[in-house]
């Protein structure tokens, strides 16, 4: 079965809107909340679950967004906690979803396989210069964990991560088809420059040019204004930051930005 034939059955439609759940900062991280606690983190991201849901969305992806400073490698404490959080929130979660912890890729196919995920967003490949330091995640230790848990996860590849830049002077077409034929992408994810900034659409017409049969999602920056001509170039985006209260990362989902999102993409699709 073709990559984007194995994309589809997963995601259950063809240019899947996959939406973020954030929650808000766990165990150990400076910005945690210790009065809320896990119980607040929980409701939080229950109530925009319910909101996205409701809004219609197709998937929905889980991320410790709240977590900055942001780490290259997962602590206990709060990988334990974002299992915690999101094995309960599971039972409402009504469309596929996935997990990312930021920016551990190990650790997000771990929390995959304890909760019952049916995808991965990280970034896997590469060497970069990034806010978080010298970083060199670990592609293989994420997809031979995945092979020992005997896991079918699809594994979502970014390939030009958010708060970095690539070392080295390969194009990101290149860096893509490389991430596919030696470290096992199942999908390719193009990203802005930061969370919430918009894809460059030359650079995912170049990455999708090169793999046709290869999912490639459009990662940051999709909004209402840009959704169409987004999704004439990609098979899937994965929106969070447009479809908040205000435009803003940090505030909980706005129900009115779900809805007037998911009509204009129905009307792109053909299926509203």
């Amino acid at each position: 079965m073709k990559q984007i034939e194995r994309f589809h059955e997963v995601l259950k439609t063809r240019k899947p809107i996959i939406a973020m759940a954030h929650l808000l900062p766990l165990p150990g991280s400076p910005l945690y909340d210790h009065g809320l606690g896990i119980d607040g983190i929980r409701e939080a991201v229950l109530r925009d679950v319910d909101a996205l849901q409701e809004g219609g969305v197709d998937a929905i992806m889980f991320g410790n967004e709240g977590d900055r400073p942001y780490l290259t490698r997962a602590t206990a404490e709060s990988l334990a906690a974002m299992t915690s959080v999101v094995a309960q929130v599971r039972p409402r979660v009504e469309v596929p979803f996935g997990v990312n912890y930021l920016w551990d890729p190990v650790a997000s196919v771990a929390v995959a396989h304890a909760t019952g995920a049916q995808f991965v967003r990280e970034v896997f490949t590469g060497v970069y210069d990034s806010d978080m330091g010298i970083w060199a995640p670990d592609a293989a230790g994420a997809v031979r964990l995945r092979t020992a848990l005997q896991e079918t996860t699809l594994l979502f590849y970014n390939v030009n991560a958010e708060f970095a830049s690539p070392m080295g002077i390969r194009s990101n077409a290149s860096r893509a088809e490389s991430a596919v034929f030696s470290s096992l992408a199942d999908a390719v994810c193009v990203s802005g420059p930061m969370t919430g900034q918009t894809v460059d659409t030359s650079v995912l017409q170049e990455v999708k040019e090169v793999m046709p049969d290869v999912p490639v999602i459009a990662n940051t920056g999709v909004r209402l204004d840009n959704v169409e001509q987004i999704l004439k170039i990609a098979d899937a985006v994965i929106i969070g930051t447009s479809l908040k209260v205000d435009g803003n990362t940090w505030n909980p989902v706005d129900p009115d930005r779900v809805h007037q999102f998911m009509n204009r993409v129905w009307d792109v699709r053909g299926d509203g």
